[in-house]
């Protein structure tokens, strides 16, 4: 079997739980609320003033980071663990 073959039906992470689906989808409605709020800056500044944007923006900006590098880590622990698994059986 070529080796690219062979490598597409190596699996490669571990199956979605649901704790991870829900922390997916978590961070990616944190990145689409960040995209929003840093998108609309103008018409925020406007309506609630400069600083409350800003606080708004830095505080998802630092709360997306946090949270990206918590679900890295439980993706990776998971994806470890089932290749691990997997390993086994062979």
């Amino acid at each position: 079997m070529p080796l690219w073959l062979d490598l597409l039906r190596t699996p490669m992470a571990a199956p979605e739980t649901n704790d991870l689906r829900r922390m997916r989808r978590t961070w990616q409605a944190l990145c689409i609320l960040l995209a929003l709020v840093v998108g609309g800056f103008g018409p925020l500044r406007q309506w609630v003033g400069r600083p409350a944007v800003a606080a708004v923006a830095l505080a998802l900006l630092v709360g997306t980071a946090l949270y990206t590098a918590l679900y890295l880590a439980r993706k990776q622990r998971a994806d470890t663990a089932y290749l691990d698994q997997l390993g086994e059986r062979e």
